[in-house]
């Protein structure tokens, strides 16, 4: 196991706590590398919501830095999660985001595995004197169930998100989130920017009334944002005044009563960003997940799948429909938004700048950063190998 980098002492208050990070995290290799040893292997990962692997033998994939996990439910109804690895030869197993398999077959010289992940069968068997299937089924990777989705991590060493989310239970009860059930498939949105620019924008309240007309229609100044340790939550709340805009319009009169939600969030969209790279965004008529999956320093996939109470009601239907189309215009502002930053960052007469009192998720961001990284507080990139010296 990799281990993190050391955690050095800053002197209090530290001057640093009012400013942004520096351009040169938004670009380098060696930061990314620093950030996936620090926390990002730690961080757990959203595979897929229990619903979708309900059967023996179903599984959903995750690709997560340079990493293949597999979700399966087992012949005893346990769900566990592997490395999509042959013990044999290194070999992928699966293909794809989703499947039902009997056993897992490798490709290349067809050692199989059962759905609990044990070594069943081995061709050439007497090619392997002492072997020992007991000690070679598939790698076992964390799984943590929380209200209906299925995490993973890649190694310890980050809070569970039971812990992360203690702060917000209550909020999210009433939601249902266990019986939930997907209304579309799984999209992966691959875009030439750092991780962060995107999650930074996720956190970004500021940015609404002037980079989201929509938005600011639906919410007039309702936008709210507060930050925990591990969780930012942000919230809207649906005005009543018609917007201007006619699927705006429609939603607003369609939306139906959702009477298992109290009544200060039959019209609220909540979104919480679990610390570093995982987002939920949970309205009246659905919830979506969004993960911000690094590729490299400049390249990351945007991985999310929207979910549902089963409702037939055909106000409802169209309230999804319409959520859809907003938010796939908000996506294409935050998309272009975020693409003038990421060119920004890499200019070298870029200067990280200051920080609002009203940005406190952003500032919540950039002091954990410094905290687990410390060349963060650099204003320029060190000279090359610095990783590689802590």
């Amino acid at each position: 196991m990799n281990e993190a980098l050391p955690i050095r002492p800053i002197p209090e208050p530290d001057a640093l706590d009012g400013m942004s990070l520096p351009g040169w995290l938004y670009h380098d290799a060696e930061f990314l590398a620093a950030e996936t040893r620090a926390f990002l292997r730690a961080a757990p990962q959203i595979v897929c919501h229990e619903s979708e692997i309900a059967e023996p033998g179903e599984w959903r994939s995750l690709d997560y830095l340079n990493e293949s996990v597999i979700a399966m439910r087992g012949d005893d109804g346990v769900v566990r999660a592997f490395a999509n690895v042959c013990r044999h030869r290194g070999s992928r197993l699966v293909d794809g985001e989703a499947g039902c398999a009997r056993v897992l077959t490798c490709p290349y010289h067809a050692w199989s595995y059962g759905r609990d992940g044990a070594l069943l069968g081995v061709p050439h068997r007497s090619d392997y004197p002492g072997l020992d299937p007991a000690k070679l089924g598939l790698f076992p990777v964390a799984l943590e169930a929380w209200r209906g989705f299925l995490f993973v991590t890649l190694e310890p060493g980050a809070p569970s998100v039971v812990e992360m989310m203690a702060p917000y239970e209550d909020e999210v009860a009433p939601y249902r989130f266990e019986e939930l059930r997907a209304i579309g498939r799984v999209t992966l949105r691959r875009r030439p920017l750092n991780w962060k620019t995107i999650a930074d924008n996720y956190s970004d309240a500021l940015h609404i009334p002037v980079g989201h007309p929509g938005l600011t229609r639906l919410f007039g100044r309702s936008y709210g944002i507060e930050a925990q340790e591990h969780v930012d939550r942000m919230e809207g709340e649906l005005r009543e005044t018609p917007s201007a805009n006619p699927s705006e319009r429609a939603y607003q009169k369609f939306l139906p009563e959702v009477e298992y939600l109290p009544p200060s969030h039959r019209k609220k969209w909540l979104y919480y960003k679990l610390f570093p790279n995982v987002a939920f965004d949970i309205y009246p008529d659905q919830v979506d997940f969004m993960q911000f999956l690094p590729v490299s320093a400049t390249e990351t996939v945007i991985r999310e799948i929207s979910y549902a109470l089963p409702d037939c009601r055909r106000e409802m239907k169209v309230a999804r429909y319409l959520n859809w189309r907003i938010n796939r215009r908000v996506n294409a502002e935050d998309t272009e938004l975020i693409s003038r930053v990421q060119a920004g960052m890499g200019s070298p007469s870029y200067i990280a700048g200051p920080l609002g009192t009203s940005e406190v998720s952003l500032r919540a961001f950039a002091q954990k950063l410094r905290r687990l990284i410390p060349e963060a507080r650099l204003e320029r990139l060190p000279p090359p190998g610095w990783s590689r010296r802590n």
